[in-house]
């Protein structure tokens, strides 16, 4: 664990860093902020992509989506903290270079522009603090489960306990996660596979190539990842426990607590608002005269909702 902490909060300040200083070599022309916007979505891109192929690691090797084990469910989430405090930092770096540009004279690392920060970029915030504060500690938790009852079966991995007071968190954590679902865990992990399109195409869209093939087809690509990772993500779970259980899947959502759906559509409420602006945005792409469109690839922000972020620095998705 210790590690695993120590060498992901070296890893990515350091790539990003490396990034910056091979961009001030190829692309000497450019501003920082645009060196800070495109190291920010490489990095972005590498995180999703180990998460991706960790949670499908985890997925394949979890046969009995309740009790079967595998490391990763547990160790990369020690990846996930460094990188989500990284990535706050880094989308607030872009919000005070995008305020520089715009003429806002704001001290860096003042009050006003940290105060701007959190208001312009509440959601993603509140996204990287709720996998910081909520998912980390149950996806962590191994001691003895109790009594395996369907409250176990569903509500584990990053599910349960949106609905609780912080106070009460901890308190529940054994009773929730236990040594069950790290299956689930995997899957939530593989919702950062829509992610490295995302940063994809605001790269494109910072290189001036909205107007390519490329940038069109990275757009359909943004919407098919993110609609099969973000939005059936949470359908295929209910139906890998019915399958589990041996239930149809419509009793799944009547065989777990109230809370446990009300937590489940907590969590994809932001995915389906990130999925709308990402639909508009294709709208336009697709539907507007050229160069009028930005989205496909770049719409919504989509963080990470789920294992792994993705954050303004790093695109979104």
């Amino acid at each position: 664990m210790w590690r695993t902490l120590a060498l992901a909060s070296a890893f990515f300040p350091g790539l990003f860093i490396l990034c910056i200083r091979l961009l001030r070599w190829a692309a000497p022309g450019w501003s920082l902020k645009d060196r800070i916007l495109l190291s920010g979505r490489l990095v972005s891109t590498v995180q999703a992509t180990m998460a991706t192929v960790s949670g499908i690691t985890v997925v394949l090797s979890c046969k009995n989506v309740v009790h079967d084990r595998h490391w990763l469910a547990v160790e990369y989430v020690w990846v996930l903290v460094p990188y989500m405090t990284y990535d706050i930092y880094v989308m607030y770096l872009c919000h005070w270079h995008k305020s520089q540009e715009k003429g806002i004279l704001e001290k860096k690392h003042s009050l006003a522009s940290v105060w701007s920060f959190l208001l312009q970029e509440r959601l993603m915030v509140t996204h990287h603090l709720f996998i910081l504060i909520v998912l980390t500690p149950i996806t962590q938790v191994r001691a003895a489960a109790g009594p395996q009852g369907p409250l176990h079966m569903l509500g584990v991995g990053s599910w349960p306990l949106l609905c609780r007071a912080p106070c009460s968190v901890w308190l529940s954590l054994q009773h929730f996660r236990g040594e069950l679902g790290d299956f689930f865990v995997g899957c939530i992990f593989t919702a950062e596979l829509s992610t490295p399109f995302v940063s994809l195409g605001k790269i494109l869209m910072q290189l001036k190539m909205q107007d390519t093939l490329l940038h069109k087809v990275n757009g359909i690509l943004v919407l098919v990842t993110f609609f099969l990772c973000r939005i059936l993500l949470f359908p295929f779970m209910y139906a890998a426990y019915a399958r589990q259980a041996g239930i149809p899947l419509y009793l799944v959502p009547f065989r777990i607590p109230l809370h446990c759906n009300i937590a489940n559509a907590s969590l994809i409420a932001p995915q389906l608002y990130w999925f709308r602006l990402i639909c508009r945005k294709a709208a336009r792409l697709y539907g507007g005269p050229p160069g009028g469109g930005g989205g496909g690839g770049g719409g919504g922000g989509g963080g990470g909702g789920g294992g792994g972020g993705g954050g303004g620095g790093g695109g979104g998705g």
